[in-house]
């Protein structure tokens, strides 16, 4: 099966790349897949027609263009569109079904998986501690230990004061692109050591199994 991965920003594809080679293997040996990185997860057009700027390459306004044109592009081929966004401070439920709303305009309908990192895909690499460690041995257990896992608690900010000098205070004083900057360099070093079998993220487990589910493969 093919899969066309939707991400919001561009250390969430740099974990993906890593991250399916484990669940799915190598692209090309029995799945092919393609990440695209988005500028931002933006907001569900309320008209649900989205935005015709695709410079602007935000996911959420950009979202029912894209469905329609999948809808379209990937009939009848084996092929799937995978949409990963953080859930940030919305109501998950909520979320989702404004996702679903979209996929019930297009016709025809993509074969389509949404999937929500709770709260953000910081908790996907603080899901497995090992790795954190392995990549930054240095990191604080104490913030470590004090993360709620899948938690509405500023997890990225969590992970900046477990391995970043100075902590998110400090990286916010550097605005927003030293930040992004910052957690491309966290997906990076940390996503190579997962073990995808042993993540404690529930919103990563959910994710691994529906992929597995599309793919055909056993658990």
């Amino acid at each position: 099966m093919h899969f066309e991965i939707l991400v919001e920003d561009a250390s969430g594809k740099i974990a993906l790349t890593f991250i399916l080679e484990k669940i799915l293997g190598p692209a090309g040996q029995d799945h092919t897949y393609k990440i695209f990185s988005y500028k931002g997860a933006g907001h569900i057009p309320k008209n649900l027609r989205g935005t015709t700027d695709a410079r602007k390459r935000i996911l959420l306004d950009r979202l029912p263009r894209l469905l329609r044109g999948y809808g379209k592009s990937l009939q009848n081929l084996s092929a799937a569109v995978v949409v990963i966004v953080d859930l940030d401070k919305k109501d998950c439920l909520e979320f989702k079904q404004e996702m679903l709303n979209i996929l019930d305009g297009c016709n025809p309908q993509p074969r389509t998986l949404f999937r929500i990192a709770i709260e953000e895909g910081e908790a996907w690499l603080l899901g497995d501690r090992n790795a954190v460690k392995a990549a930054y041995p240095r990191a604080k257990e104490q913030v470590l230990n004090g993360y709620e896992q899948d938690s509405i608690c500023g997890t990225w900010e969590k992970l900046a004061d477990a391995v970043y000098p100075g902590g998110s205070k400090k990286l916010k004083q550097f605005g927003w692109p030293h930040a992004g900057q910052a957690k491309c360099k966290w997906a990076e070093n940390i996503a190579p050591h997962l073990d995808v079998e042993a993540n404690h993220s529930r919103s990563f487990q959910v994710f691994r199994d529906g992929i597995r589910k599309l793919a055909g493969i056993e658990t």
